[in-house]
């Protein structure tokens, strides 16, 4: 059985500043990441009139593949909507796609799709598009208690919990849970976005945590030159493979950020995992650079 606890913390010096990463794409080969967090409450919990989950979202979500991991390792069935598939990537199956089909995904093509038309039956476990949930909470506070158990003792100055968010639920409930502060930016839609997000789990803004904007707006999906640029010298500087979509923008906003230039503020990045989605990034960055040159 997976079992996702205490993922291990790396230290780096990236543009002269020292910053330590959480590693939770090293969870597990198949399970890791924020899904995995986000989803721990449904592999460690029984559910015995459960035996098909449903979900939607983009056609090479990591919680499409996460959730595919899930379903195979509770022995449910998995159905996926989504509102379009490219017909090369039909043709030619790859990354989160082609390794969700791989465990048996049964994937509806819907561009008119609404998960308000949805009628889910009783047997049916229905989980928001990226893992959007309450439930999230279960394995999100696990990962809260090893960040304190990390810093216990350790003497650390003014820590910040930094990471990229989608729909923000990671960092949301990591401020939860932690009494340092979480600071997060958003990479689908902007500021006000991530803030809706925030406020369908929990009404007290209070209680959100803090956003920072990118230094640009970076459209969610377009291929920036600079991002490309920037994941390659994370990964040669710190041997470190990031994200391809979410981490180059989190990584361009904390960079800009003031509490980069503050030295004596003690920075940890969470490392959400998603690096299976490279596989089609880097062949999209790739045919971009061949076509420029």
């Amino acid at each position: 059985m997976v079992n996702i606890i205490n993922s291990r913390v790396d230290k780096i010096n990236f543009k002269n500043r020292e910053v330590l990463v959480k590693r939770d794409d090293l969870l597990d080969s198949d399970f890791s990441g924020n899904k995995a967090r986000k989803f721990y409450y449904f592999l460690k919990n029984d559910f015995p009139n459960i035996d098909t989950i449903i979900s939607y979202g983009s056609n090479q979500s990591n919680a499409m593949y996460s959730l595919s991991v899930l379903a195979k390792l509770k022995n449910w069935n998995y159905i996926y909507y989504t509102n379009h598939i490219p017909s090369f990537l039909e043709d030619n199956p790859q990354g989160n796609y082609k390794y969700a089909l791989d465990n048996n995904m049964n994937i509806i093509v819907d561009k008119d799709f609404d998960i308000n038309n949805l009628d889910i039956k009783d047997n049916q476990l229905l989980i928001n598009e990226g893992g959007a949930i309450y439930e999230a909470s279960y394995g999100l506070g696990i990962l809260a208690k090893e960040i304190e158990e990390y810093f216990k003792n350790k003497n650390s100055k003014d820590i910040k919990l930094f990471l990229p968010s989608g729909t923000g639920t990671t960092a949301l409930f990591l401020q939860k849970y932690l009494d340092i502060e979480v600071i997060t930016t958003p990479c689908v839609g902007d500021s006000d976005y991530l803030t809706k997000q925030f406020l369908e789990l929990e009404k007290d803004i209070l209680k959100h945590p803090t956003i920072i904007a990118p230094p640009k707006k970076y459209h969610f999906g377009k291929l920036y030159k600079e991002n490309y640029k920037l994941w390659k010298e994370l990964k040669s500087t710190t041997d470190i493979e990031f994200d391809l979509l979410y981490d180059p923008v989190g990584w361009q906003t904390l960079i800009n950020s003031e509490i980069f230039k503050d030295k004596d503020i003690t920075l940890l990045y969470l490392h959400q995992g998603g690096i299976i989605g490279n596989e089609t990034m880097v062949a999209r960055y790739q045919y971009l650079f061949s076509k420029s040159n």
